[in-house]
């Protein structure tokens, strides 16, 4: 075999091994004439894993989750042109989730780029639309600027705040030969150092609370440590849907979730400081950022205009939120002293929300407790855009680390299933278990067969009832019970699974899901929510109405 070292190689094979040396096992997407010089050389070397999705849209909601559980850089190749505009859903999923990932485009001959010729697979202005949908977007112009850019993208996707970046290699230049294999070193990634200054400020101000609040959003995911120093001092610890598992739910200081559920809102109003790291504090999370938050309010994030952002602040540091909470972690030592009850009053909260949500489930409480004692605390909860996430799925069970819990922030149904592909490849031994819809999962129907074929270890929790339950019961509470376009025409799974070689069961029994789960994935397992019957209570979208927290008492 030629030495590439000295005897040359093509962009395409440079760009394959500079993948490999970024630590990336696992790439996704669908093969074509615009990106088959990256697929061939990928293919040749033998030393990452290529996935053929069904569709462009699937292969970055597959990155994505791939690289949320894996803790790496996720990586989908695409076609340019309309192949590239498939991948937009997920590029925005990424970019609302601050996931890192490298989406690798192709583009046309360089000779007919920008000059609106028709040539096939050509898009108006591909570069922008990428850029729009993106933390950044690159387009390679020459062989040897490919692996300079390609260093440049990857430390862009991976710095902090962390997001997609999209980079288009045109067909020649892919295929162009280079003299010598290039320096593959990747740029180096550091995160952002808070100040000094700033933490010893911060802990001056936190350490006269006794009762202080730290709510975690993804952005903190690699601070568990740290987290649980802090809520050893006395600090209650509430997250995001995205910061679920950073301190594990079963923690005696961890109000898990429930942002804005049951007794929480008027909790905050007995807390006496707030420390928000990493989090937008989503509107959905928030009550559309009328949830009143205790004060005063300090904020850490690494992106500076996190500042004030849905809520004003009394104190800011800059900085990645690890480096922060561990270093004001250092700094309240042997000062905090909490109040007595807190913790007391922190348990009450969270189970008087537990107590709250499982009311509005009515039979579905025992698929809830039927997957905690099946699943125990160490598996991968992947979740679609569906009543019973929005209901349960997002808070009740319960998660044990960071990388545990994948969900469609940006709340586009259809992505659960390619989200559970990505997830259970980089899940190792651990089960995979995805949260559905029968609506969400006609949008992702071929990603089956994906599944399937790449012997992902993931059990599919299928929730039917027969169309887009959320809309109706919007329609009857907002629209006078008009109900439009809400019943679809849903598809006999057992047959698709069976065409596709699919194990599958169906249960109208509740209690029979741990028995379900024992069969190892890919798998589907059809909960008919007609024969089970409705929720206790009906869910109509997240609450937006503004609540009154109550005086401390």
């Amino acid at each position: 075999m030629p030495d590439q070292a000295t005897q040359g190689v093509t962009v395409g094979a440079a760009v394959a091994a500079f993948l490999h040396r970024c630590g990336v096992a696992t790439a996704f997407g669908v093969i074509s004439i615009h990106n088959m010089p990256i697929l061939d050389a990928i293919a040749g070397q033998g030393r990452i894993r290529f996935v053929p999705s069904r569709g462009e849209a699937g292969a970055l909601n597959m990155a994505d989750a791939n690289a949320r559980v894996s803790g790496g850089l996720g990586v989908a190749v695409t076609s340019t042109g309309t192949a590239a505009g498939n991948a937009a859903g997920g590029m925005v999923e990424a970019l609302t989730a601050g996931s890192p990932v490298l989406h690798l485009t192709g583009q046309i001959d360089s000779r007919y780029l920008d000059r609106n010729w028709a040539y096939i697979h050509e898009a108006r202005d591909q570069a922008g639309m990428l850029s729009a949908v993106a933390k950044a977007a690159y387009r390679v112009t020459d062989p040897a600027e490919a692996i300079p850019v390609l260093k440049s993208a990857v430390r862009s996707a991976l710095t902090a705040p962390a997001g997609p970046v999209a980079v288009e290699i045109p067909i020649d230049v892919q295929a162009a030969m280079l003299p010598a294999m290039p320096d593959l070193t990747p740029y180096p990634v550091q995160p952002p150092p808070p100040s000094a200054a700033d933490l010893d400020a911060l802990a001056d101000r936190l350490a006269a609370a006794r009762r202080p609040l730290l709510w975690l959003g993804g952005g903190a995911r690699l601070a568990g440590a740290a987290v649980e120093r802090l809520a050893g001092l006395g600090f209650a610890v509430i997250t995001s849907t995205q910061g679920r598992g950073i301190l594990r739910e079963d923690h005696p200081m961890s109000l898990g979730s429930f942002t804005v559920h049951g007794p929480v809102p008027a909790f905050y109003g007995r807390c006496d400081a707030v420390l928000v790291a990493g989090s937008h504090l989503r509107g959905n999370e928030t009550l559309t950022y009328r949830c009143p938050l205790p004060r005063p309010l300090y904020r850490i994030d690494a992106d500076p205009l996190a500042d004030g952002r849905g809520y004003a602040g009394d104190g800011f540091v800059l900085g990645d939120a690890a480096l922060a909470l561990d270093g004001l972690a250092d700094r309240l030592a042997g000062r905090l002293r909490p109040d007595p009850a807190f913790a007391e009053a922190v348990a009450a909260a969270r189970a008087g929300a537990e107590a709250v949500v499982r009311a509005g489930l009515g039979p579905y409480a025992a698929l809830v407790d039927g997957l905690q004692s099946a699943l125990g605390d160490d598996f991968v909860w992947v979740r679609d855009v569906t009543i019973s996430n929005s209901t349960w799925g997002n808070r009740l069970l319960r998660l044990s680390g960071p990388r545990d819990g994948v969900h469609a922030v940006g709340g586009g149904i259809g992505q659960g299933l390619p989200m559970g592909i990505g997830a259970a490849l980089a899940a190792g031994d651990r089960r995979t278990v995805v949260l559905t819809g029968d609506g969400g999962l006609q949008l992702c129907l071929g990603e089956l067969a994906t599944a399937v074929q790449e012997r992902a270890d993931l059990l599919l929790l299928v929730m039917n009832d027969g169309g887009y339950g959320v809309i109706r019961n919007i329609q009857d509470a907002d629209y006078g019970g008009r109900r439009a376009y809400t019943d679809l025409l849903t598809p006999d799974f057992a047959q698709i699974a069976a065409a596709i070689g699919m194990p599958y069961r169906r249960i109208d029994d509740l209690g029979a899901v741990g028995d379900a789960l024992t069969v190892r994935g890919p798998a589907m397992v059809e909960v008919d929510m007609a024969a089970v019957g409705p929720f206790a209570a009906a869910f109509a979208g997240p609450p937006v109405a503004a609540v009154k927290a109550k005086a401390p008492a």
